[in-house]
């Protein structure tokens, strides 16, 4: 499954992700994974959450974020979520159509039985009409 909170810049779309993340480990029988563009957060999450700093690696295309992703699930089994932060930027899908590349999510999702959640600087109704059912919260 693909969760999307949208909103633009400053809404607070950051402080939902963490307060999701640190909901979720809770009650996680497995890994949750965190991706964000700096460590900053670092402090904000659960010590069981797995942070990492999408910009420490060379990723300047959404197929090779999408490879990424990829890797990260291919070295562990057991990630329940993954949590993707400012995810225009680490997708490097800004002022591009992101339908393809949630859709590649949610193939990823139902095969690896993972679940994304991601913030996009957006406008929920700015939105591609195909990624429009994955919006669970627009600030």
């Amino acid at each position: 499954m693909v969760q999307i909170i949208a909103g633009r810049k400053g809404k607070g779309k950051t402080k939902h992700l963490l307060d999701m993340a640190n909901d979720s480990i809770k009650k996680a029988i497995g890994s949750i994974v965190y991706l964000d563009k700096s460590s900053k957060h670092m402090y904000e999450l659960n010590n069981r959450i797995r942070l990492i700093n999408v910009n420490e690696f060379p990723i300047t295309t959404s197929q090779g974020f999408v490879g990424f992703i990829s890797g990260i699930i291919s070295q562990d089994h057991d990630i329940e979520t993954m949590f993707l932060d400012s995810f225009l930027k680490l997708a490097c899908l800004e002022g591009e159509d992101i339908s393809e590349t949630i859709a590649t999510l949610e193939n990823l999702s139902a095969k690896y039985d993972v679940n994304f959640v991601l913030s996009v600087s957006m406008d929920g109704g700015e939105m591609p009409e195909q990624v429009q059912k994955d919006i669970v919260i627009s600030l």
